[in-house]
């Protein structure tokens, strides 16, 4: 087993399992934030259910994991394959046989880890950790919680920094939409998961999905910005 994970192929299949767990994790994710555009009562009644359900705290530090092989994976992956390229190897052929997507993947990975990293040190760790005024604690249907929509909406509508933050998110989202249109297809093809056939059908769910998180996740701040 050990073999296999140290070998080219067994790299690549571990980091498409692991993206293939992320990828579903965005769509949770997302969903529970779209909830912001419902209000905050019912915003923080998601956000407490998430913070408070075991099933999920439990997979919150699989997910960190998983996140971390995933990146580790892609920078061994990446160097290899620069050692492994030609001299003299033409980017200009490299174009016509690729998309500027694939080609690039481990950019768009760094630009949503720096992203990802700046989005829980503002949210996940205060919520988690350090706290914030914003959290005071308040009652909604006779239960008490953190008020966390006064939280995530403050980033968006303060006077100083919520453009910059929220100009911030949706570049966050579209590298995060540019990466999975590759990604989607291309980790399923790594498991086996496609064929000729296939490839294109996948091709096509994968830019469904890219379009619908980056979409998604951009709606957010575009709520923010122009309604409140």
């Amino acid at each position: 087993m050990s073999g296999f994970l140290k070998s080219s192929v067994g790299q690549k299949f571990l980091m498409s399992i692991t993206g293939l767990f992320l990828i579903v994790f965005l769509l949770v994710h997302l969903t529970a934030n779209l909830f912001l555009l419902a209000g905050s009562d019912m915003f923080n009644i998601v956000s407490h259910f998430m913070g408070t359900n075991p099933v999920i705290q439990i997979m919150q530090p699989i997910l960190a994991i998983g996140f971390i092989v995933h990146m580790i994976y892609a920078v061994i992956l990446t160097i290899q394959n620069q050692k492994a390229r030609p001299k003299g190897y033409n980017k200009f052929e490299q174009g016509h046989s690729s998309s500027w997507a694939s080609r690039n993947m481990f950019v768009l990975g760094t630009l949503v880890a720096i992203f990802l990293v700046v989005h829980l040190i503002n949210i996940f760790w205060k919520m988690k950790f350090t706290g914030d005024p914003l959290l005071a604690e308040i009652t909604v249907d006779g239960e008490k919680m953190e008020n966390a929509y006064a939280l995530v909406a403050g980033l968006f509508t303060d006077a100083k920094l919520g453009l910059v933050y929220s100009l911030f998110y949706i570049l966050g989202a579209i590298f995060l939409g540019l990466h999975l249109h590759h990604a989607f297809w291309s980790a399923f093809q790594t498991i086996g998961w496609s064929n000729q056939v296939w490839r294109k059908r996948l091709e096509v769910l994968g830019d469904i999905y890219a379009i619908v998180i980056a979409g998604g996740f951009t709606i957010i701040p575009l709520y923010f910005l122009i309604f409140k």
